[in-house]
């Protein structure tokens, strides 16, 4: 511990003091139990490398425009979905959806993705990682 560890936990601590002053000490409780639990929430997160991997991973373009219509796709089925009538079932109505191209760009892309992942899955073992 250096003298600027020193002195931050000299300025946290006057501003927790000056927030007690300003707050009720429920609430001084309360907020100071959630900076503790962030700070440790923050912790595990920076010491965990498949996690720093994947905001490694989210921060390329490429990745974030998936991202976004992933997302797009999420709230337009969900309306779609709940606007639709009940499925009716059976083989027939499986082959009408399984027929639409919709449905298959869809498998196709959870193939695609499947098959990395094995992949992926597969070397990671391989190494011991």
């Amino acid at each position: 511990m250096n003298e600027g560890d020193l002195q931050r936990l000299v300025e946290f601590a006057q501003l927790v003091t000056s927030a007690q002053d300003a707050l009720s000490d429920d609430m001084v409780n309360r907020l100071a139990s959630a900076l503790s639990e962030g700070i440790t929430l923050l912790d595990r997160l920076t010491r965990n490398e498949g996690f720093t991997h994947l905001l490694r991973e989210l921060d390329r373009a490429e990745n974030q425009r998936f991202l976004i219509c992933m997302s797009n796709a999420f709230t337009a089925a969900s309306r779609e979905l709940a606007a639709a009538p009940p499925s009716t079932g059976g083989i027939g109505g499986l082959i009408k959806l399984m027929s639409d191209p919709g449905t298959q760009e869809g498998l196709r892309l959870l193939a695609f993705v499947g098959a990395r992942m094995s992949k992926s899955l597969r070397e990671v073992h391989r190494r011991g990682i």
